[in-house]
């Protein structure tokens, strides 16, 4: 019997790998002798580098950068197949960088983000991955951009900082300092949001607020944000409003597709071509994946629904272990997942459930891999 286990992590308690390990043990004590073959899954958040050069036998490659508050914070990104960059922006300008009495939008920039990426294009890889998940900034990507070279300008042609402030401020840009290769480069972004750069489902409205935006800074940011969309239409004809994925990470994908020609795909799409995740479902018997918490919005491109669509084409069974089911988490069954088994065994307090995820975990897909022992002894 041959088990694919490809799980996400569950949020603030379990790595994808631990993940693994948990249901890896109790797949042994129920079906001895299986095979099983892991994949540790991110979907464009925080762990996608790890996980895509854990999957595939890549390689890391460090440096210093700029945090979202401009403080130097030790990053790394990725190199996989040889020729890829992977590039998470959590690791340079993720939320958790900031404490939440100093997060500031006005000020917070994604110029860390554009610092790794301009060391990928500069050691010569031509194919870079862009995770774009977890940012801190709602700079529609300036402090990125301004890292690769683009300048932008005020009114009288003075170069802006590139910061969430600046938005407003932006009459113009110039392309003449633009990072060697970038031209040439081929970036995708993995996006698993379809908001759109402006207005109420947008950048700034939806993931302003966690970020430290208050109502007013909300209205400001969002009138910048529409002014710096206005002049990159009237100066490229490239509409980047109410294209949907361009307000993902405070808008630095629209940027990227502004400015570099990038492409936004389906976070768990890319990381599962890149790991050539359909190659194991030929001779499988069955999928495990999981997730912390599944709800209505897992099934718009999260792990555990890219993962039961590739599998449904291929006809082979998919469960899911996660840490809680939300109203609407139902939705899922049309995706290609056969069942859901949640950790969480009695009443508890979401405190107790995040110390004991280890055990809960293995508990569930003890109790999940009985049942399916069941199913295959019944005529």
């Amino acid at each position: 019997m041959k088990i694919v286990v490809a799980p996400d992590s569950f949020k603030g308690s379990l790595t994808s790998e631990q993940v693994i390990e948990g249901i890896e043990a109790a797949a042994n004590r129920n079906f001895p002798g299986c095979r099983i073959e892991k994949f540790p899954i991110a979907d464009g958040g925080e762990g996608t580098v790890d996980a895509l050069v854990g999957v595939t036998g890549g390689t890391f490659r460090y440096m210093d950068v700029k945090d979202p508050m401009g403080h130097p914070v030790h990053a790394k990104y990725g190199v996989i197949r040889g020729d890829t960059a992977v590039v998470e922006m959590a690791v340079a300008n993720g939320l958790p960088l900031v404490p939440p009495e100093e997060r500031d939008l006005f000020r917070a920039s994604s110029y860390g983000t554009g610092q790794l990426i301009r060391d990928a294009l500069e050691n010569g890889y031509r194919k870079v991955i862009i995770a774009v998940g977890g940012s801190a900034t709602n700079d529609g990507g300036l402090g990125a951009m301004a890292a690769l070279g683009v300048e932008f300008l005020d009114k009288d042609g003075k170069v802006l900082e590139p910061v969430g402030e600046s938005l407003g401020a932006v009459a113009d840009y110039r392309l003449d300092k633009l990072c060697i290769g970038l031209g040439e480069a081929e970036l995708t972004v993995m996006c698993d949001v379809d908001n759109p750069l402006i207005g109420p489902q947008g950048a700034t409205y939806v993931y302003g607020p966690q970020k430290g935006g208050t109502k007013e800074s909300l209205e400001i940011l969002e009138s910048g944000m529409r002014n710096y969309a206005d002049v990159i239409l009237k100066k490229s004809g490239i509409a980047l409003h109410d294209m949907p994925g361009a307000g993902a990470a405070g808008g630095i994908s629209a940027a990227l597709v502004a400015f570099a020609g990038a492409k936004l795909h389906s976070g768990i799409s890319v990381v599962l071509e890149a790991c050539e995740f359909e190659k194991s479902l030929k001779d499988a018997d069955l999928v495990v994946t999981g997730e912390g918490r599944l709800d209505g919005q897992s099934a718009r491109g999260k792990v555990i629904h890219g993962i039961g669509t590739v599998c449904k084409r291929y006809g082979v069974p998919v469960v899911a272990v996660v840490g809680g089911m939300l109203p609407g988490a139902e939705a899922i069954y049309e995706y290609g997942i056969d069942s859901v088994m949640v950790t969480v065994n009695g009443v508890m307090c979401l405190e107790q459930a995040m110390e004991e995820a280890r055990v809960l975990l293995e508990d569930a897909a003890d109790r999940m891999f009985r049942l399916i022992r069941i199913g295959k002894a019944l005529k």
